[in-house]
Formats: C-alpha cells, sequence, structure tokens
C-alpha cells in the first residue's frame, strides 16, 4: 500500500507565487487546499486546488476550516504595497496583516497539529542596499513598512516555533519575476518591448533576483526536507546582474532592441530626492545582492532554472498576454 498524499495548506494560493506553488504541488503528488479572501480569488485558483475561503488576514480571522487535517503551511498572504514614505497609516497597515494575521495562523497551525510552517519573508528584512551580500547573519534594517512587518512575523514565529514544538521554516527572496509579474519588472518589459530609450546606460550595480520557478523549488525543498526546521534561508537565481544587463536581458528575450542612454547616477539620485522617490530610484541604480550559500550547503539546494530560462518563459507570458488584451499590460 502506498503512502498517503500529503495534505498541504498555501494561503494566498490565487496569487502571482501561489499559483506557481500549487500546480507544481499537485504536480507532485500534493493535496493542496489553497486559502483565498473571497468567491472571486478562488476562482483564480488552479483546477485541483481545493477552496477555502477565510475572509480578511488578520488577528480575528479563523483559520480552523482551512486547517483540518493539514501537515504543512506555507504561508504566502501579506499586505505587499510598498510606497516610498512610511506614514504611521502604512505601517500599521501593514502589521495588521503581515505581523497578526501572520501570528494568528500560526497559533491556529499548532494546536492543529501542523508539523511544519514555512514563511515567505523578504530580502527588504535586511535594507534596501548592500555594498556586500547580504546573509542570514547580516543586521536587519528594514526601510520600508513591509519589510519590517516582515521582520516582526519573522521574530513572532520563531518563538512560537520554540513554544509549541512547530518546525518554522523562514525564506527571504529578493525580486521574484515570472509569468504573471506585476509591478516593476512588468513595467520594465513594457517600457522595453515599446522602444522607450532608458537612462541608465551609466549605472554599475549588482542585483539578485529569482525566478518563480527557482522560489517554488525552494519552497518545496524547505516543506520537505528534515534539515530546514527551525532555520532561515535567503535564495536567489545562480547570478547576479547590472540594471543594464538585466535590460539587455529582457530585451533579448522580447527579440526587442537595447536602447540605453547614458545619464549622470549623482543627477538621477538628486531627482530622486527632489521628487520623494529616492527608493524607487535606488531599486534601479543602487546594489543589493544576496548570498543564498546556506540553503545551497545545508539542503542541497540548486536553482533548477537559468536566469536566461526564467525570462524566456516570462517573456513568452508577456507576448501572449499582450496578444489577448493590450489593455491587460
Amino acid at each position: 500500500m502506498g503512502q498517503a498524499p500529503l495534505m498541504i495548506l498555501v494561503t494566498g494560493a490565487n496569487g502571482f507565487i501561489g499559483r506557481a506553488l500549487s500546480k507544481r504541488m499537485i504536480a507532485d503528488g500534493w493535496l493542496v487546499r489553497g486559502a483565498v479572501r473571497s468567491a472571486d480569488r478562488a476562482a483564480q485558483l488552479p483546477p485541483g486546488v481545493e477552496q477555502v475561503l477565510i475572509g480578511e488576514v488578520g488577528p480575528g480571522t479563523d483559520w480552523s476550516s482551512a486547517l483540518a487535517g493539514i501537515e504543512t503551511v506555507v504561508h504566502l498572504a501579506a499586505r505587499v504595497h510598498v510606497a516610498d514614505r512610511w506614514t504611521e497609516d502604512s505601517s500599521e497597515a501593514h502589521r495588521l496583516v503581515n505581523l497578526a494575521g501572520t501570528e494568528r495562523l500560526a497559533h491556529q497551525a499548532a494546536s492543529h497539529g501542523v508539523r511544519r510552517f514555512v514563511f515567505l519573508s523578504t530580502v527588504k528584512v535586511h535594507g534596501e542596499e548592500s555594498p556586500v551580500p547580504y546573509d542570514e547573519d547580516a543586521p536587519c534594517m528594514p526601510r520600508d513598512p513591509y519589510g519590517a512587518s516582515k521582520l516582526e512575523a519573522e521574530k513572532v514565529l520563531r518563538t512560537i516555533g520554540r513554544e509549541t514544538g512547530m518546525q518554522v521554516v523562514i525564506l527571504r527572496p529578493p525580486l521574484v519575476y515570472g509569468a504573471g509579474v506585476k509591478a516593476n519588472v512588468l513595467r520594465l518589459m513594457t517600457i522595453v518591448q515599446r522602444g522607450i530609450p532608458l537612462p541608465l546606460a551609466s549605472v554599475n550595480n549588482r542585483r539578485s533576483l529569482i525566478y518563480l520557478g527557482n522560489l517554488t523549488d525552494a519552497i518545496v525543498v524547505c516543506a520537505t526536507n528534515a534539515k530546514a526546521a527551525g532555520r532561515t534561508f535567503l535564495v536567489s537565481d545562480d547570478e547576479d546582474v547590472s540594471t543594464p544587463e538585466l535590460i539587455r536581458k529582457i530585451a533579448y528575450s522580447l527579440e526587442r532592441p537595447v536602447r540605453l542612454v547614458p545619464f549622470p547616477i549623482p543627477f538621477m539620485r538628486l531627482l530622486g530626492k527632489l521628487t520623494g522617490r529616492s527608493q524607487s530610484i535606488e531599486k534601479v541604480v543602487g546594489s543589493l545582492v544576496v548570498d543564498s550559500g546556506r540553503i545551497r550547503r545545508e539542503l542541497n539546494w540548486k536553482p533548477p532554472f537559468t536566469m536566461a530560462e526564467g525570462l524566456k518563459e516570462t517573456a513568452d507570458w508577456f507576448r501572449m498576454a499582450m496578444t489577448r488584451s493590450t489593455g491587460d499590460i
């Protein structure tokens, strides 16, 4: 008689990462339950995912129906909007979901006998840039409410893990790209596709990214490898790139010409200060590199996809989306 399939709960299963992870785990033979906030979002779940509606994520969320029979939780649901200005309102909004909501889920998961809790955090707990690669022991100095709330949630989860015996695993990825990507990567692809010149030829930085397929693979390893219990891991692709290199790779994948023009970096930073967009400018001109050596050494993990493969898949999705409806882009 074969072993019964493992039952996993994925929160935020209708999102960019959640959909890809759910598909991967179903393909691997897992029984996947997807927790979503509403029926509209449930309609976005991949085929084969058992849906459960939990309403808004926060300190009062009842996770009982979602946790029944669950062995492993992968917690992806989060408030992710990031702005340049750190206000009291934005900080509280992020803490309500990312801290209080996570704490509530973890306590209920432990009480339901969940064995392992995988939490998707962010490299932003360390900061926005560094002249040397971040590793897991680097100081944590988040620069926005999102990073700060994720760091607080990490601390709470470690405490709950120690008190209950539930195995907590924390992953800190950098910028994620892949089919269905939004925000900055989508905007950059749109600019390249339209042939708009970018004043970034003078930028000489290094950035770490991670392809969606590599991230979902790392999550699966963290959910299944016994050595991951109680550990925190930074994770990224096998290569780091400068902003101009990334644009050239995107242009190559989209089969579009590269249009980069030089512009003094100090002027760009000054413009960022004058317009209140300093953090946005630093994401383009500054360096943020992670050292993912720990997960490679301890879990024997290696990214299954190259950056070129990841960007090609992203470009294929982007072209298809544009063909279906330019208005969606």
